[in-house]
């Protein structure tokens, strides 16, 4: 990919932040850990290079140290927080521990003459993180923004294309910080901005009719956004020699299975339907960990596919719906990441397919998603349908899943879902659902006694899942879903509503 900035990730938090801000200048960007940073050092395509920030301090015996010979000097470079304080350590300036952590909001006193702040002044809102200092500049160095506090905000090196910051440009609260990208990706590195969903659409389908040839590939279909908008990226590449199967694994929303099956006739796709529900059921059946529901369910669905995918001559490729956070997260900057959850795409062929495969979306965020999506065409009903978890109803049902409380749940939701459609709320929620708890309470129906189950209902809003706070829904909405939904459900006399964010909780229950 030719005119690209490569991010160097040092293990921050914030390292995907960095990467959706580049991409929003309609730039490509792809971050890898900082210990294969010698590998790209001879791409003639990277126009620029931003090191992240790091929860390790310059101190730390283990600290990350990146190769950058390949790069000093040769091309720019921005380096943030942990890689600011390490350059600076490098070329010989005083980087010392904070006694006290810097942590929030402060104002650039000083700002000087330099390209990396055009278009900024003096006093502008930065966010700052850290637990080093830069307290004095090596002669290498020529600072170019202060705070109050902190005398080293901002600095470059003498004679070379570095640039540094001590605070963190990528984030909401840093308010020039989209500025300060542009300034250092267009105007230093001079990137043109070609990065767009029409150029992605047409590169993508060029590169599959070329690398896929007269091969055929299955896909599995699941509803959402990732899944249909890799479906009509290689439906317009491949055509008919692209086969998708839809399973319904008895495990999706009430009535989902049959109109999204629709959807996608609608749309063109080659598709077969697959009713599947017994096998999941089955495979479930006294299961009530987690853990062991999602393997259950990703093993069944295997075999599913496995069966189908076989009834079709000549497949040679497997199509799936990678996007760029699940590549991002199978590889941390000390290796393999901790495995949280284990119905991620990314490493999840069986080796017995014997399946080449192809993942058309594997470069982009759920949002570039989603403009592509557009681009292509793809059912607005799909296009902005919220998340929904690859085990469907089965996390949302805590304890055993059963055909009983599928069908419980699936009420539940529906009409949760359809208030927030009715009353104009559902294009607000990142993702909502409802959760079927393992209690029951005692409530009063008419003049009787009742003993029934409690649902929880959730909403969060968010922009790419990995951090997401509760949606401050109306009062007066959540009372008429909850009186609904204990009125027309049969079991359920209790609804309560979920106002944790994530951190510390997760999106989903289980």
């Amino acid at each position: 990919m030719a005119d690209h900035i490569l991010i160097l990730d040092h293990g921050s938090q914030f390292t995907q932040l960095i990467a959706r801000r580049v991409r929003e200048l309609n730039v490509y960007c792809e971050i890898h850990p900082f210990t294969k940073a010698a590998q790209f050092a001879g791409d003639p395509n990277i126009k620029g290079i931003i090191l992240s920030g790091s929860p390790s301090s310059v101190f730390d015996t283990n600290a990350p140290d990146p190769d950058l010979s390949g790069f000093l000097g040769r091309i720019p470079m921005l380096a943030v927080c942990y890689g600011a304080q390490l350059i600076a350590k490098r070329t010989g300036a005083h980087v010392e521990r904070s006694k006290i952590r810097e942590y929030g909001r402060a104002h650039l006193s000083t700002i000087a003459d330099n390209h990396l702040f055009d278009g900024i002044q003096a006093g502008t809102q930065v966010w700052m993180s850290h637990g080093d200092s830069i307290t004095t500049p090596s002669e290498a160095m020529e600072v170019i923004a202060s705070t109050d506090d902190v005398p080293v905000a901002a600095y470059c090196l003498r004679d070379q294309l570095t640039y540094a910051v001590q605070f963190h440009p990528e984030v909401y609260h840093t308010i020039d910080g989209a500025q300060l990208l542009h300034n250092f990706v267009i105007g230093i590195c001079g990137c043109a901005g070609e990065w767009t969903p029409h150029g992605f659409v047409e590169h993508t389908v060029e590169t599959l009719r070329k690398d896929i040839g007269d091969g055929q590939v299955v896909l599995a279909l699941s509803g959402g956004v990732d899944s249909s908008v890799a479906a009509l990226l290689l439906d317009r590449a491949i055509g008919e020699k692209l086969h998708c199967i839809f399973v319904d694994n008895g495990l999706l929303r009430k009535d989902e299975y049959s109109r999204v099956l629709e959807s996608y006739r609608h749309l063109g796709l080659n598709i077969k339907g697959v009713d599947a529900r017994d096998a999941f059921y089955s495979a479930l059946k006294g299961l009530d960990e987690p853990e062991a529901k999602r393997k259950a369910i990703g093993r069944t669905f295997i075999e599913v596919f496995d069966r189908e995918a076989h009834s079709i001559k000549g497949v040679e490729w497997l199509g799936q719906g990678t996007i760029y956070p699940d590549v991002i997260e199978s590889v941390s900057v000390n290796g393999p990441s901790v495995t949280i959850k284990s119905h991620h795409n990314v490493g999840g062929l069986p080796a017995h397919m014997k399946l080449k495969v192809v993942e058309p979306l594997r470069l982009l965020f759920k949002d570039e998603v989603r403009r592509v999506g557009k681009e292509l065409g793809l059912d607005p009903n799909i296009l902005g349908r919220h998340p929904f978890p690859g085990p469907g109803l089965a996390i949302r049902i805590l304890g055993e899943v059963t055909a009983e409380k599928v069908a419980l749940l699936q009420e539940v939701d529906h009409i949760f879902i359809q208030g927030l459609r009715d009353e104009g709320l559902y294009d607000q929620v990142w993702q909502a659902g409802a959760i079927l708890l393992p209690v029951r309470s005692v409530g009063v129906m008419g003049d009787e006694r009742t003993y029934e189950n409690a649902v929880a209902l959730r909403a969060v809003s968010s922009t790419d899942g990995m951090t997401a706070d509760w949606c401050h829904l109306p009062y007066e909405f959540l009372a008429r879903i909850s009186n609904s939904i204990i009125n027309r459900v049969k079991g359920v006399n209790r609804v309560v509503y979920d106002i944790s964010s994530k951190p510390p909780a997760t999106i989903e229950w289980e």
